[in-house]
């Protein structure tokens, strides 16, 4: 009996070794697979796919969500290129780095350098200006799960990675248009001198009644856009004091670089090459001139220029980090009251949100647009950097009897302020501006015309008390506008009255 009882133990006992043997193996399998799956990146169309589920599901999407596999393939696809914000949380900026920030630093770079097995140099190594952030080359998935689990780190990002639907034509030209238009003399109304024009919209918002008392005189604004034309006289040094402006000045700077390499330092000059940023240039500024030609909304304000983006679309690494730095730049200011930023993209970007920080704390009236859909922004909400708290978020509506956004224009809970700019049922029906060209005009649109029309009324605010702080000039445009003291779920305060903002 006792040698049954001891066989059938033993017997037992081989079973479940076997098993434990099987399932041990079957760990070490699944183990295995694992590891030889995250061996490989995702393709850009697995990783835009989550991306576009995210955007669905959420109206946004955080780099911060996905997993180190996806985070290590989109730096894979791009270049390479990690993009790190270091520091405590919320320590977006540093004028003077302090020895505690100077070791958080160096301390992410050693362990960068080790698990890459290379020595910093320029080719591996970008620092930022006053933001702390710095981008570095990686290839190894082993060190994009070391930064996760590192002290100090506030965002790994992979800003080289510009996939998000390439599939679509004409990517890099959004926003961008150098053509003349035929203007309908409908769309303007003439003005001493010698037939200035002054745009439809202008009317609207009575910023012609508001030039009564204000002229923008004294006040400067900075525009991050993609430069201002060297070909249009008018919006340069030689024409800026033209007919009823003068005594003030323009000048143009470039941060954006243009080359395949992400560390180069080949900048590519102030000029626009697009047609956009002179367009909002032109809306902002643009001389009330004696050659017949459209005029802007602060028609003797000084105008600081940066081309500091190829286009429209934010979704380039040399793009992001030129916009950063003109934001810093301008933050760096004394004499810069207000940004304008008719650019953007869908979702939150490090560098440009540390920067947009800084200029803030600098006292800076940062104008964002809310959103002009292009074939890679249809159907989202509004869009960064207009969705911070820092910014005030701008969009365009139809001269309709009730608000309806423009045709392309994105509204919601962040918009702040908006601008008839668009014919109600016509789109035809745009604001014109000066032309890319000299003696040549055409129309703009989108919210990125209503945020410089805006940028504009600002300044107009400004030069009215010139010793008031960037929260009382809001208050003004809030007190000013048609919806104050409510705020509209889509518009915000509504549409704003430029005289009543500067009496």
């Amino acid at each position: 009996m006792r040698t049954h009882q001891f066989k059938l133990l033993m017997l037992l006992l081989v079973i479940m070794s076997a098993c434990s043997k099987e399932d041990t193996q079957s760990i070490h399998d699944e183990e295995h697979l694992q590891t030889t799956q995250q061996s490989k990146p995702l393709s850009v169309d697995e990783i835009n796919a989550y991306i576009e589920d995210q955007l669905n599901r959420n109206q946004t999407f955080d780099w911060k969500t996905v997993s180190d596999h996806m985070l290590w393939s989109a730096v894979y696809h791009g270049n390479s290129i990690l993009t790190i914000g270091y520091g405590n949380e919320g320590q977006s900026f540093s004028e003077h780095r302090s020895a505690a920030l100077e070791t958080i630093k160096e301390a992410i770079l050693k362990r960068v350098e080790t698990s890459e097995s290379y020595e910093r140099s320029k080719e591996s190594v970008v620092e930022h200006e006053i933001i702390n952030v710095m981008d570095v080359k990686v290839e190894s998935f082993e060190t994009i799960k070391l930064l996760r689990q590192t002290k100090g780190v506030r965002y790994l990002e992979p800003n080289g990675y510009n996939q998000y639907h390439v599939s679509m034509t004409n990517r890099s030209s959004s926003g961008c248009d150098k053509n003349g238009d035929y203007i309908n003399s409908a769309h303007y109304s003439t003005i001493a001198p010698n037939n200035a024009q002054v745009s439809w919209h202008f009317y609207k918002h009575n910023i012609p009644q508001a030039w009564n008392h204000s002229t923008g005189s004294g006040i400067t604004v900075g525009l991050i856009d993609t430069g201002v034309s060297q070909s249009q006289t008018l919006l340069n040094s030689s024409g800026i004091n033209d007919g009823y402006s003068s005594g003030r000045f323009v000048q143009k700077y470039g941060t954006f670089i243009d080359s395949n390499w992400w560390w180069s330092n080949n900048y590519d000059g102030p000029h626009d090459k697009c047609g956009h940023g002179t367009a909002m240039a032109s809306t902002i500024a643009a001389p009330r001139n004696d050659n017949g030609m459209p005029v802007g909304v602060a028609y003797n304000s000084n105008l600081v220029a940066y081309r500091a983006t190829e286009d429209v679309l934010l979704n380039d690494y040399h793009e992001r980090k030129g916009v950063s730095a003109a934001l810093t730049q301008l933050g760096n200011r004394s004499d810069v009251k207000i940004i304008s930023m008719s650019i953007g993209y869908m979702w939150s970007i490090g560098n440009i949100k540390d920067a947009v920080k800084y200029a803030h704390s600098k006292g800076k009236l940062i104008f964002a647009a809310g959103g002009t859909s292009t074939s890679f922004t249809n159907g989202y909400g509004v869009i960064f950097p207009a969705t911070m708290s820092e910014t005030v978020a701008v969009t365009g509506v139809t001269d309709g009897t009730t608000y309806e956004r423009c045709d392309v224009c994105h509204s919601g809970s962040k918009i702040d302020f908006t601008i008839i700019m668009e014919g109600h049922n016509n789109t035809s029906k745009a604001p014109p501006v000066l032309g890319f060209y000299n003696n040549e005009r055409r129309y703009t649109g989108g919210s990125s015309v209503a945020t410089a029309t805006t940028a504009g009324i600002a300044a107009l605010v400004w030069s009215k008390h010139p010793t008031w702080s960037r929260t009382q000039v809001l208050n003004k445009l809030k007190q000013a506008s048609e919806f104050y003291p409510y705020r509209n779920s889509s518009f915000g305060y509504g549409n704003i009255n430029a005289l009543q903002a500067v009496q």
